[in-house]
């Protein structure tokens, strides 16, 4: 295996320049700020955690994970997620926290992916997680959030698609009440939204043409408040129908909450994570083909910490957003060069103090007399344009500005 070059790095990792950190952050506090006003703590876990507690909890699957060895030889894994780290910290540091406990956080989270242009191994969510409220309004609670964290993270124009795992397991269950493998294989293509699949797999299964429409039918099971309506006449399974009120007990919040404008019903979302047991959505940006959050509820996740709980939260993913927003500079912050002979360095170093106490950034630098007066760009060579003002002190001690 050949050497890395100097300037290589590991695939599927990348640097953030200023300009794009600047950016992330700004994402990073107007969102955590919103989570804090509806309530959210923030909570910082390890990078690191032990493969045979979280990792083993994880949603990601296990050949996604990146693994190291610590001295003991005991397997540690970067962590895939946050939702297994905070419920650890749920069930272990804060046992004795009355629910429900309400926790934000931002991370960078790690998983091994396939080398293909555009996926990265290291990436950034920014996310809450509540923890022992197993009802509707707890759902539709963090439903709402996402949609206020969006357009706090600068996102305009979105739509959340929500549905619910237990409508489509009961569907299944009275449909293919015996070919478990079948029924894995058609939530399978609509995870992967492979609906031309999904149909032709119907086909071969040869099911009597009722049954068969009907699983043809939640296809078209999208859309407002009277998709419930139309699943409830569809399925007389007990999981399927109660999930869907409790879908609609969810939609009746967020009308309440005035954001079911953004919101779409649509029963083939099963959710990504093998750990979702109810509501699950994802949202997708207009200008970004990719969802820039997802989440839902995940009721059995800490029973294998030691304290079971009902819980349900979401991830935005704030990189992608980053990427959504990358094309959109923000307005340059004032940034202001201090130049100054030795004679000058005293008032020029009070007058830089001065400025980032206003909020100003201000960056200071000696030359000599010879070139302080010189033209700003010959002086400062290619960095004049790295400030929107350039302060010139000279012998007398004097504020000169730009050229003076």
């Amino acid at each position: 295996m050949s050497k890395p070059k100097v300037f290589e790095k590991p695939t599927g990792v990348k640097d953030y320049l200023p300009e794009a950190v600047r950016q992330l952050r700004n994402i990073e506090r107007n969102v955590l700020d919103c989570m804090s006003a509806w309530g959210y703590e923030q909570i910082i876990t390890p990078t690191m955690e032990y493969y045979d507690t979280v990792g083993v909890a994880s949603s990601t699957s296990d050949q996604k994970l990146f693994k190291l060895l610590n001295k003991r030889g005991t397997t540690l894994v970067l962590r895939s997620d946050m939702t297994a780290p905070i419920a650890r910290v749920v069930a272990s540091l804060l046992k004795d926290k009355m629910f429900p406990v309400r926790l934000s956080y931002h991370s960078n989270v790690f998983r091994a992916i396939e080398e293909e242009a555009g996926r990265v191994a290291e990436f950034f969510q920014t996310g809450v997680e509540l923890v022992g409220d197993p009802s509707p309004e707890a759902d539709a609670e963090v439903v709402a959030l996402a949609i206020a964290s969006l357009k706090a993270a600068g996102v305009d124009r979105f739509k959340i698609a929500i549905g619910h795992v237990g409508f489509l397991n009961g569907l299944l269950e009275e449909a293919l009440p015996s070919d478990r493998a079948a029924q894995e294989q058609l939530k399978e293509c609509l995870l992967s939204r492979d609906y031309v699949g999904y149909r032709d797999y119907l086909k071969g299964l040869r099911l009597q043409a009722h049954v068969q429409q009907e699983l043809e039918d939640i296809l078209r099971l999208r859309g407002g408040g009277e998709i419930c309506d139309a699943a409830l006449q569809l399925s007389v399974n007990a999981t399927a129908r109660k999930s869907i009120a409790h879908l609609c007990d969810i939609w009746e919040v967020l009308k309440a909450y005035g954001v079911s404008e953004h919101v779409l019903i649509d029963l083939t979302m099963i959710g990504d994570f093998s750990y979702y047991t109810g509501m699950t959505f994802e949202g997708y940006a207009a200008d970004l083909g990719f969802p820039v959050v997802s989440g839902g509820r995940y009721d059995n996740l800490l029973e294998q910490f030691g304290r079971p709980a009902a819980a349900t939260g979401f991830a935005l993913k704030t990189t992608r957003i980053l990427e959504l927003l990358g094309a959109e500079r923000e307005e340059q912050q004032e940034r202001v060069l201090v130049r100054y002979t030795a004679e000058g360095r005293a008032a020029a170093l009070a007058k830089a103090q001065e400025l980032r106490r206003s909020g100003v950034s201000a960056v200071t630098e000696r030359v000599e007399a010879q070139l302080l007066l010189q033209d700003e760009s010959a002086a400062n060579g290619n960095r004049g344009t790295d400030y929107t003002r350039v302060l010139v002190y000279g012998n007398d001690g004097a504020e000169g500005g730009s050229g003076q």
